[in-house]
């Protein structure tokens, strides 16, 4: 049986395709940092590189703080909706004029 050894930095990296949007492993994506070949690299989401675990927090904490953000606004905005739906219920409709009241025509009887 035939065994294959294959080692990980040893091997050329992939090349992203042209067009695709996946970070490069050669720059910290928080400070731009050059990442060497022989230093510990940080992920977060999976293919987003960091130099240190300071810079990846960072950029989860700011992660955290957009999503509540987010969150916030969201909420905001749907009582906003379910105010306005029970203003609309709750109000009286408007009264209807006869229509020759409208029109300022007196009608016979």
């Amino acid at each position: 049986m035939a065994c294959a050894f294959f080692f990980f930095f040893e091997a050329e990296p992939l090349r992203a395709p042209v067009g695709s949007h996946a970070p490069a492993l050669d720059a910290c994506a928080l400070c731009a940092k050059p990442l060497a070949r022989n230093s510990d690299i940080f992920m977060y989401r999976g293919d987003t590189p960091f130099c240190s675990e300071d810079c990846r927090y960072e950029q989860m904490d700011h992660d955290a703080a957009v999503a509540r953000q987010q969150a916030s606004s969201r909420r905001k905005q749907q009582q906003q909706q379910q105010a306005q739906a029970q203003r609309g219920v709750h109000e009286a409709p408007p009264s209807r004029a006869p229509v020759s009241a409208k029109a300022n025509v007196s009608v016979a009887s």
